[in-house]
């Protein structure tokens, strides 16, 4: 299972998500939209919106995006 969080350096639900991944011991990677401007695109694709964080979380059978910060979402997508 790959994680990737889209972030910004203001966004304090960005936190939130990093602290309940850490907590539940899962690894995942933090792409910085303030650093990586040109992953907007991206980041939209995959998910519809343009607010973050947006976690994408790739597993089977398909990968699952969870927009903002909601604990249920979290953990039924990484169960």
């Amino acid at each position: 299972m790959k994680i990737t969080i889209y972030t910004t350096n203001t966004c304090a639900y960005c936190a939130m998500v990093k602290r309940y991944l850490d907590s539940k011991n899962m690894a995942y990677e933090t792409v910085n939209l303030d650093e990586y401007p040109e992953r907007q695109q991206e980041a939209y694709k995959l998910s519809g919106a343009l607010t973050v964080p947006i976690t994408v979380i790739d597993s089977v059978p398909g990968p699952k995006t969870v927009i903002g910060w909601n604990p249920a979402k979290l953990a039924a997508a990484i169960s």
